[in-house]
């Protein structure tokens, strides 16, 4: 199976080309566009119960897409907002993913729902994340264009803009200076990101898309 990840920064997609009984999972909604012999079947997102608690909890779809080639075809898959996708190979390791951020793994990866902490909730990226773990390629996109960073010791990340991150890292919610700072500047809560591991952030946030169109409507 190979996949081409085009159009980035802005606008990518994934084109999916699969050899016969090759499969990709999706997330529900995710398909632009296949071959007519590529086989589509819709199953439970683990399972019904598991389903159900990355439903509620993690802010993902109960339902997930399976799609299989009997001959060569191929899939295009896309996410629903604007922005970058990148590829990530798990070799039995674990990876947190924020809410929403999910587009597409290989059969061998699985999908569970993680619990991130009260701290977590108040600097808005949600009480559960999405914890992806196993052996096999996943792809997850964001709003705006997605960069990485290697953290050793303590990293700032305005809220909203936080996409994925392993475990080794902790995150801790402060404010991003004094009182009248933090509140005057526009910054407000930030999120102190602690420990030694590789985190990716995406350039746009929907809270600042929200308050610049609350600003001007």
């Amino acid at each position: 199976m190979d996949v081409e990840i085009r159009n980035r920064p802005s606008f990518a997609n994934m084109l999916v080309s699969l050899d016969p009984d090759d499969s990709i999972i999706a997330e529900a909604d995710a398909m632009a566009s296949m071959s007519a012999d590529v086989q589509m079947s819709t199953r439970w997102n683990g399972g019904m119960m598991r389903a159900i608690a990355r439903r509620i909890l993690g802010g993902e779809s109960l339902f997930v897409n399976e799609f299989t080639a009997e001959s060569a075809g191929e899939v295009v898959l896309t996410q629903p907002f604007p922005g970058d996708i990148v590829c990530l190979e798990l070799k039995g390791n674990t990876m947190y993913l924020q809410p929403g951020a999910f587009i597409a793994c290989e059969p061998g990866v699985t999908l569970g729902v993680g619990w991130a902490g009260v701290r977590s909730f108040i600097s808005g990226e949600g009480l559960f994340r999405l914890k992806v773990s196993g052996h096999g390629r996943i792809w997850f996109g964001a709003y705006g264009a997605i960069f990485t960073r290697e953290v050793e010791g303590e990293y700032i990340v305005d809220t909203g803009h936080l996409v994925a991150y392993e475990p080794t890292v902790a995150i801790r919610v402060g404010l991003a200076g004094g009182i009248f700072s933090s509140f005057f500047s526009g910054e407000g809560v930030i999120t102190r990101v602690k420990g030694q591991g590789k985190i990716y952030m995406q350039s746009r946030s929907f809270g600042g898309l929200a308050a610049w169109t609350n600003a001007h409507l």
